[in-house]
């Protein structure tokens, strides 16, 4: 009975972190679109107000640079962080027993000469 009740705790406790990390990268993808709007009406709508060329030119580079950089950067770090929380988290939880032997780095120590 208590051993059902371990198991029925982890598996909820593990629901409630499976969706919360996907509501993570459901709120990183809505952070993505209103920064990209938000650079848009800032760097290239007022350029557009403006009205000359080169200051179109310049707002359109400003707002492909910001927009390019920051996604990307915010991109890459919500890739990385939700492939080593599949690695760590769900990977350990579903299939990881640690009933095996000690894990012994390799050493030059260890190898016998003959």
């Amino acid at each position: 009975m208590v051993h059902q009740m371990i198991h029925t705790i982890e598996f909820v406790l593990g629901a409630v972190s499976n969706t919360a990390s996907y509501l993570r990268l459901w709120a990183l993808s809505l952070a993505h679109s209103q920064l990209s709007a938000v650079f848009y009406e800032k760097c290239f709508v007022a350029a557009l107000e403006i009205g000359s060329w080169w200051a179109i030119v310049i707002g359109f580079y400003i707002w492909a640079l910001a927009t390019f950089g920051v996604l990307m950067i915010m991109e890459s770090l919500s890739a990385f962080l939700h492939a080593l929380r599949l690695h760590w988290v769900e990977y350990q939880n579903k299939f990881y027993q640690g009933d095996g032997y000690e894990f012994v780095p390799f050493t030059f120590k260890t190898i016998t000469m003959d």
